[in-house]
């Protein structure tokens, strides 16, 4: 995860680089789509942005419309809205979901989804997460554990409102049981990131997730192919 980026050229053309450097290596040993996290982007052109074996670029737009302000003061839903978009027009895969558990209601997490569905394109893919307690944070001061069928609920909505996009079961999985991811999995989750850290929180051991997904019966899809049944 690549947290640097701002809404410059110049900060397009470093994110470019750091991809081509850093990305190249791991996707020419690992058979992965890598998934760049951005801040807010004014303008993606094609001549500025060579992403190499980036899968896309992720900006999640965290929660609902009407609870943003309750969440974020230094950037609007509108400004995560219009850096999504931007990155769609500039023919850059779209990563683009949410997180669960900062005090939104449940009404919140379902306009969300609705809105990332309602967009002129759906995102290419839709991460999940689960809030991971943050000392310091003011978000921390409301968050509440999400209950783990409301998790399954939300995977399996955002399914039926985006099919063809991939749901990537995201951070905080390492407080999900294997029986909670394996629910999320049949309720329509096809995709999981793999790593030691997501940004600033943990992440399941690689063997962890192996050992899951074969005890399931599923299997690692290329990362060329990404068929939508199996997890990435």
């Amino acid at each position: 995860t690549y947290d640097g980026v701002s809404g410059t050229e110049k900060g397009v053309k470093l994110l470019s680089k750091f991809c081509n450097k850093v990305f190249l290596s791991s996707r020419a040993n690992l058979d992965m789509t890598s998934l760049p996290k951005i801040n807010n982007v004014e303008r993606i052109d094609d001549e500025h942005i060579q992403l190499g074996p980036v899968g896309g670029l992720n900006h999640n737009i965290d929660t609902s419309p009407d609870y943003y302000a309750q969440i974020a003061s230094t950037r609007t839903m509108e400004d995560r809205l219009d850096t999504v978009e931007q990155v769609r027009k500039g023919g850059i895969k779209v990563c683009c979901g949410g997180i669960l558990g900062m005090g939104e209601a449940e009404e919140d997490r379902i306009a969300m989804l609705v809105t990332l569905a309602t967009l002129p394109a759906h995102p290419d893919s839709v991460p999940v997460n689960l809030w991971n307690e943050i000392e310091g944070v003011p978000v921390q001061a409301r968050a509440q554990a999400v209950d783990p069928f409301a998790l399954v609920r939300i995977v399996a909505l955002a399914r039926i409102l985006m099919p063809a996009s991939v749901v990537r079961l995201s951070a905080g999985r390492t407080g999900m049981s294997d029986e909670l991811q394996a629910l999320c999995f049949l309720a329509g989750a096809n995709s999981i990131f793999v790593g030691d850290q997501l940004l600033t929180t943990g992440n399941p051991a690689a063997w962890k997730d192996q050992d899951l997904l074969t005890r399931l019966g599923m299997h690692i899809a290329p990362a060329q192919a990404r068929p939508r049944v199996a997890a990435e």
